[in-house]
């Protein structure tokens, strides 16, 4: 089970027009777990709803830091960051959890929109330590919504190109990419239009690409909702996967316990082994190959072609 603990805000303070900074630390001082580029924690809200959030600060650190875009068309969550939680509050949290995990390469590109900078500032910080080379390509709306892009250039000017939209317009991926060498990785976090604008830039040019969605991607035109069974193989229990239900609303139906959390198969928190089944991905979690090695699943949103699917619960 994941560990949770209390932490308290101890900083909150404004990155960029909308943007707010919060440092978290331990309410019994404590040690926080140890963490690599690309994490993300769970928090939860006193409204009743939970949010996952990239850690943005240092993996050395004492405390945690995490930037919360208040989104205008959002549920609640960020309105509330902004909104109610003061410094001196309290929340309850889960992880670290790393689904973007930084890897070694020859060198790097960064391509961040929006918000989506925070899980890449730790990254290029790593890579500055490991004496890799690396660019970031930044796009926001405009200069001052973009968070942390006046450190990120006064201390790297000759590694960072922002490009706010309403200054250059739409970032140029189709040159940034066709620059980058057979060694380099590229990082890509951001809204759902540049992560399958890159996406198709990458595949055709023969990329290394990963990237981290922080909302659910679109389900394929053609995906049908059938019905089928799960077997929990740690019981021998059988369930039968309503056509308008998912795996986790019939596992948690059925009275076992399960971690989840964002329910969009987004956070990854409700990822199980697959002991057999035909699954049908439907997660923002797992890459290519992950998922072609067919022994995990989100059961959140992901489903099975078969007849039978048997996980280890």
């Amino acid at each position: 089970m994941p560990t949770h603990r209390t932490l308290r805000v101890t900083a909150k303070d404004e990155v960029a027009d909308q943007v707010v900074s919060l440092r978290l630390e331990d309410s019994d001082g404590a040690e926080l777990p140890d963490w690599q580029p690309g994490a993300h924690i769970d928090v939860e809200l006193d409204n009743g709803l939970t949010r996952q959030y990239s850690l943005c600060g240092e993996p050395g650190d004492e405390y945690w830091r995490i930037a919360v875009l208040r989104e205008t068309d959002g549920r609640g969550g960020s309105a509330y960051v902004h909104d109610e939680l003061a410094v001196g509050a309290e929340v309850r949290t889960q992880g670290p959890r790393n689904h973007f995990e930084f890897v070694d390469a020859d060198s790097y590109l960064f391509v961040a929109g929006g918000i989506g900078i925070t899980p890449l500032v730790p990254m290029m910080e790593a890579a500055t330590r490991a004496g890799s080379p690396w660019r970031l390509l930044y796009g926001g709306r405009a200069r001052g919504s973009m968070a942390f892009a006046d450190y990120l250039v006064q201390s790297r000017p000759d590694q960072v190109t922002l490009a706010p939209a309403d200054e250059v317009g739409l970032l140029d991926l189709e040159s940034a990419l066709n620059d980058v060498d057979d060694g380099c990785v590229v990082y890509c976090c951001g809204p759902e239009p540049l992560l399958l604008a890159i996406e198709d830039v990458s595949q055709r040019l023969g990329v290394q690409l990963r990237v981290e969605r922080f909302a659910a991607k679109a389900i394929d035109e053609d995906a049908v909702d059938e019905a089928f069974e799960v077997e929990l193989a740690q019981s021998g229990q059988v369930l039968t996967v309503g056509a308008d239900e998912s795996v986790l609303s019939a596992v948690l139906d059925a009275g076992v316990d399960a971690d989840f959390s964002c329910r969009e198969g987004t956070c990854g928190t409700c990822e199980v082994a697959v002991l057999s089944g035909d699954i049908d991905h439907r997660d923002s979690v797992l890459d290519e190959d992950e998922a072609a090695a067919g022994d995990v699943m989100m059961i959140c949103v992901s489903r099975c072609r078969s007849n039978r699917l048997v996980i280890d619960l």
